[in-house]
């Protein structure tokens, strides 16, 4: 049931300078028996901090350019902008 209900997984989280970062976006991908099968498509690297003690880094992504949701996406004809959005995470 939560295979069917649920797409993409966005984790959010408050890094060690108090700010909030999106860290990583998987998508659920499926289900074998009882264990959901998951893959990452994007996170997010920390590269070290500035002189003021911010977190820099980076969102990358993990390589993964058709995600299993790619036909939800085209179906609302949103193909396009999701490509974009997955190729400017491989730079």
């Amino acid at each position: 049931m939560i295979v069917g209900s649920i797409d993409v997984i966005v984790q959010a989280e408050r890094l060690r300078d108090g700010s909030r970062r999106i860290t990583q976006i998987t998508e659920v991908v499926g289900s074998e028996g009882d264990v959901i099968i998951t893959q990452d498509l994007m996170t997010f690297q920390m590269q070290g901090e500035d002189d003021q003690g911010r977190i820099k880094g980076r969102h990358e992504g993990t390589g993964i350019v058709r995600p299993k949701f790619w036909e939800r996406a085209a179906y609302f004809g949103l193909e396009r902008e999701l490509s974009e959005a997955l190729d400017a995470l491989q730079v």
